[in-house]
């Protein structure tokens, strides 16, 4: 007689089906992050160290929206229009004043740690977990310890962005432009907060502390992920510092304007565009929370206006890579011409349904615009001076979200006046643009006659014979 085959055989049915259950609960856990893998790795991003910085960066995203959720509950959502009013005010005087006097040092002094940017980018993230436990106990009750610990937490994430922005060009892969490089990190950072959102509002139902804990495990894990990066991340060989611009005629180092007047024009026009959303932000945050869209709560209108904006960010970003091949001044012209035509059609006719589009075309326009800068900057900026002009921009940046946030808050609820206002800020943004289209170096470059083989082309065009080098009448050089 054969034997009986037992259940505790590796080979019983009951181990079989235990084996079974394991990988249908695994497989969807394996496959998503190996199918995030390949996505993130394609195309020799793997091989430069750029996949992983997609990754961090997608951490990045994750976390800011779990603290963003817990202090939009605490700060705006839970208190009424007039208080909340008052609080977001507050918030702006504890954390953004001190940080416009902050920001214009996060450049320089990081610049001045060429050698540590994953510690840098790393201490970003464990500093950012620190303070999520630390506003745990706080957001409750809205108390103001809530406002320095924000404070922090909006300092260490404008830090890691400025590094971020200064890692991209060492992380290139073959064949990669900055814009396409950019496009895939932005990309996937708007992913992950797209996904991280429902997550922390579910949390929130739990209390108001969860989300912060969520945010707490999230930064923790990016301060590992951060030291995994490329050792060459750390390498500064050849790198010196940028500024925006020189007082004195005879300088020698180049900066932002020295360098070309298209890419000032660039910078300026994006300054404008990054002050339109931050202005949308906490404009449209109180006008919708007061008069919200017909038939619809204030939440829902708030939330499709968000979503309007995202996925038109979203799409701008997808589309960077596609127009990475055209002038960027030419985009930057037209993004913002297009922008400034939707708001002023906001302002005339002011509606819900032209609110929405707005948002989501200042969402488009602002992707492909900061994209674009960041080719002028491949373009024009030397190669020695490049990474330090992407740390002063980016600060620049910042600071313009931060006076167009302040504006909205102040400026009284009536949204004729508000999109009349954000139509005067792109209209300052689309005359830099357009100085910038018109200083820009001819498109496409025109392209040289071929010298002979072996030979160079001087500045003036000529043939220089070099040493050595014979003549038309063979006379040696």
């Amino acid at each position: 007689m054969a034997p009986v085959r037992s259940s505790d055989d590796g080979s019983g049915p009951a181990k079989r089906a235990g084996r079974a259950v394991g990988r249908a609960l695994h497989l969807p856990i394996t496959g998503t992050a190996r199918g995030i893998r390949r996505a993130t790795h394609a195309h020799g991003a793997g091989e430069s160290g750029l996949g992983r910085l997609i990754e961090l960066h997608a951490i990045n995203g994750a976390g800011d929206v779990m603290i963003t959720v817990a202090l939009a509950s605490t700060v705006f959502f839970s208190v009424p229009t007039d208080e909340a009013r008052g609080r977001v005010a507050l918030y702006l005087a504890i954390t953004m004043a001190p940080f416009t006097v902050l920001a214009p040092v996060i450049g320089p002094l990081l610049d001045r740690l060429p050698h540590g940017r994953r510690a840098a980018m790393a201490a970003a993230m464990l500093a950012r977990a620190l303070l999520a436990l630390m506003m745990s106990g706080a957001v409750a009750t809205g108390g103001l310890e809530l406002y320095p610990a924000a404070l922090g937490v909006l300092v260490a994430s404008k830090a890691y962005g400025v590094v971020r922005s200064a890692v991209v060009p060492r992380l290139l892969p073959p064949k990669f432009s900055l814009v396409k490089a950019n496009s895939r990190v932005t990309l996937a950072g708007l992913l992950a907060t797209g996904a991280a959102a429902p997550v922390a509002a579910g949390l929130h139902t739990i209390g108001p502390p969860w989300p912060l804990y969520g945010a707490c495990v999230i930064f923790v894990w990016g301060t590992f992920a951060a030291f995994s990066l490329p050792p060459k991340v750390d390498d500064a060989k050849g790198e010196s510092r940028a500024r925006l611009s020189t007082h004195e005629a005879h300088s020698r180092r180049p900066g932002l304007r020295t360098v070309s007047p298209s890419v000032l024009c660039g910078l300026l026009a994006n300054a404008a565009m990054r002050m339109l959303s931050g202005f949308l932000i906490f404009f449209l945050a109180f006008l919708l929370r007061e008069h919200p869209l017909a038939g619809q709560s204030a939440a829902v209108s708030l939330g499709i206006v968000g979503v309007s904006a995202g996925v038109g960010n979203a799409c701008g970003t997808a589309a960077g890579a596609w127009l990475r091949a055209r002038a960027p001044e030419v985009i930057i012209a037209a993004v913002l011409s297009m922008t400034l035509g939707v708001a002023v059609l906001a302002a005339v006719f002011f509606s819900g349904p032209l609110v929405a589009v707005l948002g989501a075309t200042a969402g488009f326009c602002q992707a492909l615009a900061k994209l674009s800068l960041d080719a002028m900057i491949q373009r024009d900026v030397p190669e020695a001076v490049r990474t330090s002009a992407f740390a002063r921009s980016e600060t620049l940046l910042q600071m313009a979200w931060v006076l167009g946030g302040a504006i909205g808050i102040v400026l009284p609820l009536n949204g004729v006046l508000g999109m009349s206002v954000a139509a005067a800020i792109v209209a300052l943004g689309t005359t830099m643009a357009l100085r910038g289209l018109i200083a820009a170096p001819p498109w496409p470059p025109p392209v040289l006659p071929t010298a002979p083989r072996g030979l160079t082309r001087g500045p003036s065009g000529r043939t220089p014979r070099g040493p050595g080098r014979p003549d038309a009448r063979g006379r040696p050089g």
